[in-house]
This record gives C-alpha cells, sequence and structure tokens, in this order.
C-alpha cells in the first residue's frame, strides 16, 4: 500500500536545526480543550488516499503516552501503534504536544515521503498547529530555513517556508462521512518550497545553479478540531511541478498529485 508521507512539508523538519516560529501566546491565557492531552487519550482514524487516481484505504490509531523533553521543555508524548499512513499521525508521531494557554505547541522532528526518492525531514520547535482565540484567517506560526539533502544522487538545496493559519470557527460542523461535531475550530498548514541543484553542464565551465522546483505551496492540509474531543477530519492535498532542464534528467517524477481525507472513527479522552 502507498503511504502518503508527504515528504516535501514537513519532512524537511529534520535537517533544519535553526528555525523561526511566531508565537506570542502566554500561559496566563485560559488553557484551551480543543485536543485534550491527558495520559492514554486516544483516537482512532479512517483514511482514504488518492494518489494520482489510486485510491487506498487505512487507518491510524494516535494515542499520548507520557511526557517527552524538548529544549527542556516537557511535552505529551504523541505515538502511533504502527507506521502512520495520515498526514496528521505521520507529523505528530513520536513528538511533543503542549498547551499553552489558548495555543497548542508543535516540537520535534517529522519526516514524509513525498515520492522523491528518499524522505526530506524537518525539525519542529514550538510551532502552533491551534489557537483557540485567533482571528479568522490570522497566522499562527512561520517557520523559515534552507537545508540541503541528497535525493536520488542528487545534491538538492530546498528553501522552505511552513505556516499554520486558523481560518475559522464553525458552531457546527458536519463531517464528509456524516458525522456531526460542536463547536469546531478550522485551521490549515501550508508549506511552500523551492529545490535548486549545482551542476556542471558543461566540461570545464563554472557549474550553475539550476531551480528544480520554483517556489510553490507543496502542501496544504486543513485540519479541524472539536472541543473536548480533538482533530476530528483532516483535508490535505499534495501538488508540485517539476521544472523542465536542459541536458540533465534527475530520477524524480516531474509532477505530483495526491489527496488524502482522514476522518475520526473512535476515541477516548479524559
Amino acid at each position: 500500500m502507498k503511504k502518503i508521507h508527504f515528504l516535501f512539508i514537513f519532512s524537511v523538519l529534520m535537517l533544519l536545526s535553526s528555525c523561526s516560529s511566531d508565537d506570542s501566546v502566554g500561559s496566563s491565557e485560559t488553557s484551551t480543550n480543543y485536543l485534550p492531552l491527558t495520559n492514554e487519550n486516544y483516537w482512532t482514524y479512517n483514511i482514504e488516499n488518492d494518489s494520482e487516481g489510486m485510491i487506498t484505504n487505512s487507518r491510524d490509531s494516535l494515542y499520548v503516552n507520557g511526557d517527552i523533553l524538548f529544549s527542556g521543555v516537557t511535552f505529551k508524548k504523541m505515538e502511533t501503534e504502527s507506521l502512520p499512513n495520515g498526514f496528521y499521525s505521520s507529523t505528530l508521531r513520536n513528538n511533543g504536544l503542549r498547551v499553552d494557554g489558548s495555543s497548542i505547541k508543535l516540537s520535534g522532528n517529522a519526516s514524509y515521503d513525498l515520492g522523491l526518492g528518499t524522505p526530506i525531514s524537518l525539525v519542529i520547535n514550538d510551532f502552533i498547529i491551534l489557537k483557540e482565540n485567533a482571528g479568522a484567517n490570522e497566522v499562527l506560526s512561520t517557520m523559515n530555513g534552507t537545508f540541503s539533502q541528497v535525493v536520488s544522487g542528487y545534491d538538492l538545496d530546498f528553501t522552505y517556508t511552513l505556516k499554520s493559519y486558523n481560518v475559522s470557527k464553525i458552531a457546527t460542523f458536519t463531517s464528509p462521512n456524516g458525522d456531526l461535531y460542536e463547536n469546531v475550530i478550522k485551521t490549515k498548514v501550508v508549506l511552500n518550497l523551492k529545490i535548486t541543484t549545482t551542476q556542471e553542464l558543461v566540461v570545464g565551465l563554472p557549474p550553475v545553479t539550476i531551480t528544480v522546483l520554483s517556489p510553490q505551496d507543496v502542501i496544504t492540509s486543513y485540519q479541524y478540531y472539536s472541543e473536548d474531543i480533538g482533530m476530528v477530519y483532516t483535508d490535505t492535498n499534495i501538488t508540485y511541478e517539476i521544472e523542465s532542464i536542459p541536458g540533465v534528467t534527475l530520477p524524480i517524477p516531474t509532477t505530483g498529485s495526491q489527496s488524502q481525507e482522514e476522518f475520526l472513527d473512535t476515541y477516548l479522552v479524559n
């Protein structure tokens, strides 16, 4: 079964040792309960993935398993019963979440497979995934950075911007599978990516830098959180188009298109 590891998005997380994240939420605010993080809380998700017209179905189980430290700060460790298929569970697996006032912050490493031949990794530090009192379309967090990684034998340079947004509050939300939820916050995560490579195209001449992927939003993920429950529905799309490079053939698909929906099935929260 092909997994939608979304390599291009949060994958860039592990090789980034320095990143900027905007968070101005203070712990004096009322604590949010849109993602209850008590130990042994769990959520299971039914996943439908469409990759270039190939439909696959799978299931993830995500749970809270004790504490984990990042930079001396205590987070709740998120784990899955097996290697996850969904974007949401893949992003949280083995990473930490913590409530900071009305915000929920994510720290850790995430790796995703976008079909490039080698997964990309990113390092995240206190990235806000949800803020209860945010305004409509407010930017919650921004990470910018660059890193290099060998993909299918080519040295590639990545420039990225990862952003999260509060989209809106919804009094009553009907999931596409028909389930009904009250007091829902809709958020969005976007990864914009540019890729270049420096190659010697003509023997004896200096190497030139070539744009492999012009700046584009390669992943857009909408997530819906219901009060006292957690994430109830995720709709994620990944698209990219590689530049045509005369004289250079990269072992990477020239285009990619995947869509995925994650539906909450069962849960236990305390």
